[in-house]
């Protein structure tokens, strides 16, 4: 519960510390100061062997002599077996159920969550709302009333996640702001909404662009992917096939590794990728090369209608998304990624043929940025991609590599 000796801090140094970090009073009272400057009290604890954490409240409204009352009483309650913060939820609950008005984060959030997902095309959605939310900020705020919840509060669940888990952070944040604006619609709470970003608490978190650096999907060199193919070529595993179709198409891992028998007209040549696996949600003709459609054709003598082109171990299961990862480990290729090969054809299409840039972000399904283009490209100019896959592919092997037919079962290289 920290140190024995109390009281090691006094109001002159409370006032002037600026270095982050925690910063020790005695039994288990801390000033916690933010990368930021954001300085809060914070009561730490160990109950059961697990060590526990709890928020006091922000220095602005919380005085040292007030910190050190309530850390006291605090301990006073361990010292009874009881551990603070179940405590404190416990009287939340009590106060709310006494309060028919009261409108807990929890309650107000499921609620939400409830009203939106009939709406929201992804069914896994709402569970990552609950999830997120279950996980960062229920602990703090989820029975706090939500006329209550402030910016110390949201300050304090996104700063520990900020810098290490940014995409995270960024949803948690936004979906904070939601359930607080639904909560103000409905009368239960008044005011700015503490987890709103823009002229708030972006002066209190480092911006996103400070935060995260871009890392991108390591890459095979293009000069080197005829070298590569025959490689491929020469595995029997599912996850063989399924990489060598992905690489010669250009779609993501998803989009290769859910596809189905069904999608393939291999009387015209096309695969047609469903909306609802597409990152823009915009279904994809994808033209297929004489490659490609060989892999196709072999795999589709082992696919089972309504199943999956490269089935996985688990029947009824596709296979694993790091099936061809560990493949590409197992042949030696540790330092490269299966998305990074949208970049390796990215490359070749810039540095080697003289194809324009917009069919190749076509063929990668990227979102087109300039309005005015999107507006008048209203085509998905197949049969121009089609020459550029079927000459893509041919640099992909200068000799035409066998399709080595697959085994049942087969998931080995």
């Amino acid at each position: 519960m920290g140190s024995k000796q109390l009281h090691r801090l006094n109001a002159l140094r409370v006032s002037r510390e600026v270095q982050p970090g925690y910063h020790a009073d005695g039994g288990g009272l801390y000033l916690q100061i933010s990368s930021s400057g954001s300085r809060s009290w914070i009561f730490r604890y160990m109950f059961l062997k697990r060590a526990r954490e709890m928020g006091l409240g922000p220095l602005a409204s919380v005085s040292l002599a007030e910190a050190r009352a309530e850390a006291g009483r605090l301990r006073k309650l361990l010292s009874e077996g009881i551990d603070p913060i179940e405590a404190r939820n416990a009287d939340r609950e009590r106060a709310a159920a006494a309060a028919p008005d009261v409108l807990t984060f929890r309650q107000a959030a499921t609620d939400f969550i409830a009203a939106h997902k009939g709406s929201w095309k992804n069914k896994k959605h709402a569970q990552q709302w609950e999830n997120t939310l279950t996980t960062y900020a229920y602990p703090i705020i989820g029975t706090t009333d939500v006329r209550d919840v402030d910016t110390p509060m949201v300050v304090r669940i996104l700063q520990p996640i900020w810098l290490e888990k940014p995409e995270t952070a960024s949803r948690v944040r936004g979906r904070i702001e939601s359930v607080l604006d639904a909560a103000k619609a409905l009368g239960k709470r008044s005011g700015e909404n503490p987890a709103r970003w823009r002229g708030h608490l972006e002066q209190i978190l480092p911006k996103r662009k400070r935060a995260r650096r871009v890392k991108h999907h390591p890459a095979l060199p293009y000069a080197q992917i005829s070298e590569f193919m025959p490689q491929l070529a020469e595995r029997p595993a599912p996850a063989a096939r399924a990489l060598h179709l992905l690489i010669l198409t250009c779609v993501r891992t998803s989009e290769a590794l859910l596809a189905r028998p069904e999608e393939f007209d291999l009387d015209r040549n096309v695969w047609t990728v469903p909306p609802d696996r597409m990152k823009m949600e915009v279904a994809l003709r994808v033209p297929l090369s004489e490659s490609a459609v060989a892999i196709v054709r072999e795999a589709l003598k082992m696919a089972k209608p309504g199943g999956y082109l490269f089935p996985g171990q688990k029947i009824g299961k596709p296979l694993s998304n790091m099936a061809m990862l560990n493949l590409l480990d197992r042949m030696g290729y540790t330092d490269i990624t299966v998305h990074g090969f949208r970049s390796t054809f990215r490359d070749w299409v810039a540095e080697c043929t003289e194809y324009a840039d917009s069919l190749a972000e076509m063929a990668l399904a990227h979102a087109v940025e300039s309005k005015v283009e999107g507006a008048y490209r209203r085509g998905d100019m197949l049969e121009r991609r089609r020459k550029m896959m079927e000459e893509w592919a041919r640099y992909c092997s200068s000799k035409k590599a066998p399709v080595v037919p697959l085994t049942t079962r087969q998931s080995a290289a």
